[in-house]
């Protein structure tokens, strides 16, 4: 995507010794494919699970919405690596646990309340527990959708246990909490994309706080979603692998803490980072996917807490550490400010979302000025799997 992690990733060997330094244990790692069958039925040889937590899919909308070939990698991608693992559960490991990680964008927004997976219907005067329907936005949003069924499917016909954790948007840089908690060891902090693709709006609007650019809003900016902390997100997996269902049960959590809008966010991000001596502006863009701006919102998140899920971060705690360990690396970023503005459309063609308010800041522009893409190669190597013909 002609982006780069804002915070430098350490090599897996460097993240492995930090883990071992912090947590006493040093995890066995395979490198591998979870398309490839072999592989797969491999690992479940050598490991012969309790617990499978499968995190292993394409996690972008935009990516998916680029093109046809782009579309098509992602659905076979997250559908075919999922359908692998149930295969391999259901040969070498039955009795294991799967914890796979959906996404609230499955449901969409409807005009109802969403429960947790499953709501109680009447029609024509019979009554039945039936899957809430789903009204995924993208692509990679219905590879998620195609994923729950097949879950759900699997524990039905071969008699497995699993938990579908319908996440909402994660963010934050430290898994492990805040520096009181635990030493900050650069190796072990996350991945922050900020291009359109791999992005969130949060990770974005902090990195635009950082080097002086607006942080753009789509549309309306009134776009709700459910948000948790990734430290948090690491605690509500704990919990489901720690209490995992009868043989037979396919379970659903919805995942998250808070919701707000897009314009709430930027809201708090603003005042955290003017508080810290920053200039953060707002302004909004035109909105390059289809999808309702003014729409109800009203998700149950209850299983979790439940098992005793306690949120331990406010979102003004997280945007200030996520602010503070982002601010050396400003250059890094600014070097790449150009991958801010979007340009993959959900009607399939390219071009750059222009601003729809009046406005002089720093990277202000007019509707459909293109991205400047002539930066010195300062950024890490990274192949896009589509264009590079892998599966």
């Amino acid at each position: 995507m002609g982006g780069r992690s804002a915070l430098p990733v350490a090599s897996v060997e460097a993240r492995l010794d930090a883990f071992e330094s912090v947590c006493d244990t040093h995890p066995h790692v395979v490198q591998g494919d979870l398309t490839d069958r072999d592989v797969v039925y491999r690992l479940f040889e050598e490991a012969r699970p309790e617990a499978i937590v499968h995190l292993g899919e394409c996690p972008s909308a935009p990516y998916s919405m680029i093109d046809a070939d782009h579309a098509i990698w992602v659905q076979r991608n997250n559908i075919e690596g999922t359908m692998n693992v149930l295969y391999a559960m259901r040969d070498l490991a039955p009795e294991a646990h799967l914890v796979k990680l959906g996404t609230m964008g499955e449901y969409g927004t409807p005009n109802l309340d969403i429960p947790e997976g499953f709501f109680e219907v009447e029609y024509r005067g019979r009554r039945d527990r039936l899957p809430f329907p789903r009204q995924a936005g993208s692509w990679y949003h219905w590879s998620k959708v195609h994923d729950s069924n097949n879950v759900m499917f699997a524990c039905r016909i071969f008699g497995l246990r699993a938990t579908d954790v319908m996440q909402g948007v994660v963010y934050g840089t430290r898994f492990f909490g805040s520096s009181a908690d635990h030493p900050v060891d650069p190796a072990l902090h996350t991945r922050l994309d900020f291009d359109q693709a791999f992005g969130t709006a949060l990770n974005r609007f902090c990195c635009q706080s950082v080097i002086g650019e607006p942080m753009t809003l789509f549309g309306l900016g009134n776009q709700r979603r459910g948000f948790l902390p990734i430290c948090d997100s690491m605690q509500c997996l704990t919990l489901a692998v720690d209490n995992p269902p009868e043989a037979g049960d396919y379970r659903v959590f919805n995942q998250f803490e808070e919701t707000y809008t897009i314009s709430e966010l930027a809201s708090k991000v603003a005042a955290v980072a003017s508080d810290m001596g920053l200039d953060p502006r707002i302004r909004r863009i035109e909105n390059p996917r289809k999808e309702l701006e003014e729409h109800h919102y009203n998700p149950d998140h209850d299983h979790l807490l439940t098992l005793g899920y306690q949120p331990t971060r406010d979102m003004d705690s997280e945007i200030r550490a996520m602010l503070e360990d982002l601010l050396p690396h400003h250059d890094r970023i600014a070097a790449k400010r150009d991958v801010l503005l979007p340009d993959i459309r959900w009607d399939g063609s390219r071009r750059t979302s222009g601003f729809l308010d009046a406005g002089n800041g720093a990277g202000s522009g007019s509707p459909g000025e293109a991205p400047n893409r002539d930066q010195p190669d300062q950024v890490e190597p990274m192949i896009d799997p589509v264009l590079a013909g892998a599966r």
